[in-house]
């Protein structure tokens, strides 16, 4: 049997490096994505694409050199937090572009792949933004809240064809999108989650991990990973 492959986008650091780490662990051969970044990419063994994963061209690009996919895992997301009044129309649609529109590009051309083989698994990285809201950051959590949605639309519809398409809803994880907060709002926040701490990439690895390897009747869910937050 041939190795099972898996996809990662916004590879090069945070949640997705620590997700490529794992699953080269886990002996999957990895197609890797960034938008910039190329020396970190570089680091991380399997093959290595540098662009915008919104631009459709550029991702359809990529598969043409892929045949098989077995897992994608889509990663790649920026935030803007201010007002809404402040927010100009290429910031929201930099937003759009980077955090949903990669989404569809992604599955537009994985789940043929997928489809041919009669499997897969289709791993969203979203944000309880998504489903809860949140002031100053409204663009942001509309581009989760697609991300959510499609998530479950997609996972009915691909069901029947035995391939899951489940999303993770990310509390606060530490990442470098997360560093811009002050040492005291940090410990602010830390007070209001149960679990008292941040999340690491490398809890949003581990069930990426054992989304890969769950039953197959687990899909189109929406999965909190906030430790009790929301």
């Amino acid at each position: 049997m041939s190795q099972k492959t898996a996809m990662i986008t916004g590879a090069s650091r945070g949640i997705g490096r620590a997700v490529a780490e794992r699953l080269a662990a886990d002996g999957y051969d990895l197609h890797l994505i960034c938008r910039k970044n190329e020396n970190l990419l570089k680091e991380l063994p399997g093959h290595h694409y540098i662009g915008n994963v919104g631009d459709h061209h550029f991702v359809s690009e990529i598969f043409q050199k892929i045949d098989r996919l077995d897992v994608l895992v889509n990663n790649a997301g920026i935030s803007k937090i201010g007002l809404i009044q402040d927010l100009t129309p290429g910031e929201w649609e930099e937003l759009i572009n980077v955090n949903l529109t990669s989404v569809y590009n992604t599955c537009h051309f994985a789940v043929p792949l997928m489809l041919r083989q009669h499997s897969g698994r289709i791993i969203n990285i979203s944000s309880q933004w998504g489903c809860a809201g949140a002031s100053t950051e409204a663009a942001y959590a509309a581009t989760k809240g697609g991300v959510n949605a499609f998530t479950r639309s997609l996972g009915k519809e691909l069901a029947p064809s035995n391939i899951q398409v489940n999303a993770i809803a990310c509390g606060v994880i530490d990442t470098d999108m997360n560093r811009s907060f002050s040492e005291e709002d940090r410990l602010l926040i830390k007070e209001e989650i149960p679990a008292g701490r941040f999340g690491s990439p490398e809890d949003v690895a581990d069930l990426v991990s054992s989304l890969i390897n769950t039953t197959s009747y687990l899909t189109g869910q929406i999965i909190g990973l906030d430790g009790g937050w929301i």
